[in-house]
């Protein structure tokens, strides 16, 4: 959604895949980029993890407000939209990193297990009381000041990767690991398609084609990933969406609705109300 700001990757040490920032001089480069206000909604276009080392507070990912303190890791998916909040009572560090870092540096296997990176709609972000945050912090940290740089970003990449498969299985996320890896395979390719196309289409025949195989086999797929059907999927995305356009801005209803595909608001309506129990009008006056 236009309403939405998009923030791209940008290191103020000129990497392009990977920085370690803690959170006071993420903030202090706010008086430099007046126009990205990491307290209001934005959307990334790459991964986060945000690493809370002491204090509590709370965090939002998606409309929900995560409840966290000194031990607990929220991951933040590409695509996700967050907030920080306004009088930040916590401190730690955010971890960004781009799709191509983990494609060049992680294993294939660690990329299947890592759930919520690739799967957000289907896994919880809030990793709670982490005994593994201080040691990859500092062995990071220790990295980054060394004076050899010869493999550093490799290395880092692996303490990385550990890291994250660290968190997956206390979370105990092991659904991913009984994936059909082709299923999969699919899945993701389908979710990719559905982030770009939601506004144009919702018709699971359209993605089946895309993926050049049957609509039928593709809610195969989708059932054997979420639970859900292709259709179920598509339309909770295009809730979260909407909710996301409302949250975020004073855009109106209809021109929301001609945004997310709609050619009619009374039809923009309907698809909200039964999916949701109530109007877009209702939400919108509970913000």
């Amino acid at each position: 959604m236009n309403n939405i700001p998009t923030i791209s990757f940008k290191s103020s040490e000129g990497a392009t895949d990977i920085e370690f920032l803690h959170l006071s001089e993420l903030f202090s480069r706010i008086i430099n980029s007046p126009n990205h206000n990491p307290r209001r909604p934005h959307r990334l276009t790459f991964f986060a993890l945000l690493i809370v080392t002491e204090g509590s507070g709370v965090h939002q990912i998606d409309l929900k407000k995560y409840a966290i303190h000194k031990g607990s890791v929220l991951k933040i998916a590409k695509g996700q939209v967050h907030a920080f909040q306004e009088d930040l009572q916590y401190d730690g560090y955010l971890v960004v990193f781009t799709e191509d870092f983990v494609l060049k540096y992680f294993s294939k296997s660690t990329i299947k297990f890592i759930s919520h990176l690739y799967n957000y709609h289907i896994s919880d972000p809030m990793v709670e009381d982490s005994p593994f945050n201080d040691s990859f912090l500092e062995q990071v940290t220790r990295e980054l000041k060394g004076n050899s740089k010869y493999a550093q970003k490799e290395i880092i990449a692996k303490m990385l990767e550990l890291y994250l498969l660290r968190l997956e299985r206390q979370a105990h996320s092991t659904r991913v690991e009984k994936f059909n890896n082709n299923y999969h395979s699919i899945f993701i390719k389908f979710k990719n398609l559905v982030e770009h196309n939601f506004a144009k289409t919702r018709n699971v025949k359209d993605y089946a084609k895309h993926l050049s195989i049957s609509a039928k086999h593709l809610n195969v797929v989708v059932r054997d990933v979420t639970l859900n059907t292709a259709k179920s999927f598509i339309d909770q995305y295009v809730i979260l969406e909407i909710k996301r356009a409302i949250l975020s801005s004073d855009t109106s209803l209809k021109e929301i609705a001609y945004q997310i595909g709609f050619d009619e608001v009374t039809n923009f309506t309907k698809f909200f109300k039964k999916h949701t129990g109530f109007s877009p009008k209702e939400f919108k006056s509970t913000l």
